[in-house]
């Protein structure tokens, strides 16, 4: 084992290359969380809501359902997908994204995400130091492209993901890994609280919701990872890159009504820019305000 870290500290073509590998397996098994883990969600409130009112004919499915229960099916001829046809990227595009028994096609979706959470990975692998910082970091993206697709899909933010992360940020900055432990407190604190105002601030003047819930979780989870001093910066990033992407999907959009964004992705580019150009970007920050 000390022969492998060694291997892979000291020689980055090594890292690099299972890193990427690594990402494609992942970004497998974070397609089964994206679609699996709202439908579980909505099954869980169905048997809360069947417990909490017996007389309300509610419709709940009785088979098991979880992130490896039932296994993969296509969805028109529910072919069971076997393990070569599982296989990140390259088995979508040897079956030119169509199911092998009934040419259904096949999202790109799968494979895109599959690839973006290599090259984010690989991009990690490059740009954090090796060792516990840098498996903290894997597992960061890895949990924020999760909300980042559950966002846009659902408008939803789940604590099965923002609340792990935010204790795994205070945990790990125990030992200061990203930043110290009061500053990580801190931001936890003042990350909740900063969305949560403005949103009852909105609230009161509009009486719309301006936001969920969960995006005063995930920024809370944020300022876990990098204190406090993190937060104005975070909240700018995610204003700006909002801004640009909600512009953008107008623009492509064939129906231009207006529709509610999720603020969740756009905090998720936010922190894992900071993750990767935290230091960087905080100076031109600071010369910029100072």
């Amino acid at each position: 084992m000390n022969d492998i870290v060694i291997l892979l500290e000291y020689s980055p073509p090594y890292l690099y290359g299972i890193v990427t590998i690594l990402g494609l397996l992942i970004g497998s098994f974070l397609n089964v969380v994206i679609y699996r883990l709202p439908v579980m969600m909505e099954r869980e409130w169905k048997a809360e809501c069947a417990d909490s009112f017996p007389d309300v004919n509610i419709n709940i499915e009785p088979d098991t359902f979880n992130l490896v229960l039932p296994h993969s099916r296509c969805p028109s001829c529910h072919h069971l997908i076997g393990p070569t046809e599982n296989i990140p990227v390259i088995s979508w595009l040897l079956q030119k994204g169509r199911c092998k028994h009934c040419s259904c096609k096949i999202s790109k979706r799968y494979p895109s995400i599959e690839l973006l959470t290599a090259m984010l990975s690989l991009a990690v692998a490059y740009l954090v130091p090796f060792g516990w910082p840098l498996l903290f970091a894997l597992v960061f993206t890895w949990v924020l492209i999760s909300l980042t697709f559950i966002d846009f899909d659902t408008m939803l933010l789940p604590d099965n993901l923002t609340l792990p992360l935010l204790w795994l940020g205070l945990l790990i900055n125990i030992s200061g890994t990203f930043t110290d432990i009061s500053s990580a407190v801190l931001g936890a604190i003042f990350g909740y609280l900063t969305l949560w105002s403005i949103y009852w601030g909105f609230k009161i003047v509009t009486g719309k919701e301006g936001m969920g819930y969960g995006d005063f979780k995930l920024l809370a989870a944020l300022g876990a990872w990098f204190g406090w001093q993190a937060l104005p910066l975070i909240i700018l990033l995610s204003s700006f890159s909002g801004a640009i992407i909600g512009i953008a999907i107008m623009l492509a959009s064939k129906d231009k009504q207006s529709r509610p964004m999720p603020f969740g992705p756009y905090l998720a580019v936010a922190g894992w820019l900071f993750l990767v150009y935290g230091d960087r970007l905080t100076e031109i920050y600071y010369s910029l305000v100072l």
